[in-house]
């Protein structure tokens, strides 16, 4: 840090004495002293090389520090006049070596680095528990890594529980239909079925009409032994487990995404990953899923991405690294090396032309590899400097004219406000609103009093009132009443004509108590807590009168006022 103030005070000391009186800037003609200080000497400031803080509009003065003569300062006179504007000769132009750059507009590209693990297809995993108490006989799989097929045997178990249930069995398929019922048989199946006995085994048991102690434990899929908690000679209880089974024909690559990294992840995206088990190869294959939800500890969402591994070269729970290439939609672009940082602000110089650049507060957005979203302070077209940036900026201090955007550049540019609430009614929006829910009362009416032709009649009314409200107000759109378009039909019976309006009635009731209808107009809401489809439903009437709709007269009193 030292080295880089040191290097740029020397910097500005040889810029401020390239434009000393009678002094010519290196390699340059005396001519090439800025127009600005030939023509207008009294405008020039003076600083101390070594003090810039001592400073006076005179020429031939002393440093009252160090004794050193006091210099002109280079753009003295126009940062004057503009303290934001620094202005150069071609000479200093040259010794800077400054460059610029020009906005435009495009998509912006990130290259996203991350770290994951390669885990099993969960959808593909098993665990395998005891289905029957008993003791472990033989293992034909005793270790883990043990490639299965789907049925193959895994172990077998001796069950005194399971002979009793196939001795059942036995003895009611030997009795006949004389004997026993159907339904008995049925049962002393299912029995055996769900103690672990397959269909297969059930025939043969059928066609030997031997009873057997001894249960296979079979595997329900193709895939590798993930885990083993038994031995041979070990005694299990019912629903202890046994066997983990997972298919490693596919894997999945699994990485944790932060929360600013997610405004660029998308489903289809391509990742490119590299394992330290197959140096030299990269694998590639879309992101199949990004987890909806943060990690509360880590504030990040776990990104799926899955790989096919028919040849099991990848390992479970080995890591991978990964780079995703993101690209975002088109933007407005300045390159990032031309931006400065001051108190937070970003800031940038904009070319002016005639060696002159102007200090400009910028607002950006995402920040890809070589480019920055720019939000606003900048338009298509206009030049920045990407090299030298921060020397202009350092003279630009050494000339007392340090970059106060707020003041002599534009007014600062605010983040756009976009609107995340629900707007408010407006006074037609609610009207409609109105007109809905006196439609409704007057429909929950006609079922209290069962009268079905009357619910028939105000069907129409209903139905555009719900369509005028859900035109009229954007929002209700994507509420919950636009779930109900198309839902009401015309009953056949008042049964029917009660299930379809249970659920409408309910929503209606709940957004006229949201919005504070009942204490606007003369309604009144009422809950019934053991409806026949929600269980818990509720429903709007003009008078302060309780009659249940869902049930007519057959229970009219079922049901309490909602406050």
């Amino acid at each position: 840090m030292k080295t880089l103030s040191a290097s740029l005070l020397s910097l500005g000391i040889l810029l401020a004495a390239a434009a000393l009186p009678g002094r010519p800037p290196v390699g340059t003609a005396a001519a090439a002293v800025p127009v600005s200080a030939a023509h207008d000497h009294a405008a020039l400031v003076y600083q101390c090389p070594m003090h810039p803080w001592i400073t006076s509009d005179k020429p031939g003065q002393r440093c009252t520090i160090c004794g050193m003569d006091l210099v002109a300062v280079v753009g003295a006179a126009a940062a004057a006049l503009d303290p934001g504007l620094v202005t150069l000769n071609a000479a200093q132009a040259a010794v800077t070596g400054v460059a610029v750059s020009e906005v435009r507009r495009g998509a912006l590209t990130r290259t996203l680095r991350v770290s994951g693990v390669i885990e099993d297809d969960d959808t593909r995993h098993r665990i395998l528990a005891a289905r029957v108490p008993g003791r472990v006989e033989k293992l034909q799989v005793n270790y883990v890594g043990a490639e299965v097929a789907a049925g193959a045997p895994l172990a077998t178990v001796f069950s005194p529980e399971m002979l009793t249930a196939q001795r059942q069995y036995v003895e009611r398929v030997k009795a006949g239909a004389v004997a026993t019922s159907l339904s008995e048989r049925a049962a002393a199946r299912e029995r055996l079925l769900e103690l672990g006995l397959t269909e297969e085994e059930i025939r043969i048991l059928e066609g030997t009409l031997k009873p057997t102690a001894m249960v296979n434990i079979r595997a329900p899929m193709s895939g590798t032994v993930v885990s083993r908690a038994v031995y041979e000679g070990q005694y299990v209880k019912t629903n202890d487990p046994l066997f983990e089974i997972g298919d490693f024909s596919r894997m999945w690559f699994v990485f944790d995404a932060y929360e600013p990294d997610l405004a660029w992840l998308r489903l289809g995206q391509t990742v490119d990953l590299s394992v330290p088990s197959q140096p030299g190869r990269v694998l590639s294959a879309p992101i199949s899923f990004i987890e909806p939800s943060l990690n509360e500890k880590t504030r990040t969402a776990r990104v799926r991405v899955t790989l096919e591994n028919a040849e099991r070269r990848l390992h479970h729970r080995e890591t991978a690294q990964a780079l995703v290439a993101l690209t975002g939609p088109e933007a407005l672009l300045v390159p990032r090396a031309a931006v400065l940082q001051h108190g937070g602000r970003a800031v940038v110089y904009v070319d002016q032309g005639g060696q002159g650049y102007r200090a400009r507060e910028v607002r950006l957005g995402r920040v890809g590899d070589s480019d920055a979203e720019v939000l606003g302070g900048l338009s298509a077209g206009e030049r920045v400097v990407t090299q030298a940036a921060l020397i202009l900026d350092s003279q630009a201090q050494l000339a007392h004219a340090a970059v106060e955007v707020a003041a002599a550049g534009p007014v600062p540019v605010l983040p756009a406000k976009v609107p995340a609430g629900t707007p408010p009614h407006s006074e037609g929006a609610y009207a409609q609103l109105r007109t809905l829910v006196f439609a409704a009362a007057d429909a929950a009416a006609a079922l209290g009093a069962d009268d079905l032709p009357g619910y028939r009649k105000g069907l129409p009314a209903l139905r555009a009132a719900l369509a005028a409200y859900l035109a009229g107000y954007a929002p209700a759109a994507h509420g919950d009443l636009a779930a109900f378009t198309g839902k009401l039909p015309d009953p056949p019976d008042l049964d029917a004509a009660r299930r379809a309006f249970e659920p409408f009635s309910t929503a209606v009731a709940d957004l006229a108590r949201a919005e504070q209808v009942q204490q606007r107009e003369s309604i009144w809401i009422y809950q019934c807590p053991m409806s026949p489809v929600l269980g818990t439903a509720r429903w709007l009437s003009r008078a302060h009168q309780l009659r249940n709709p869902f049930f007519g007269s057959a229970m009219p009193g079922c049901g309490d006022e909602v406050k």
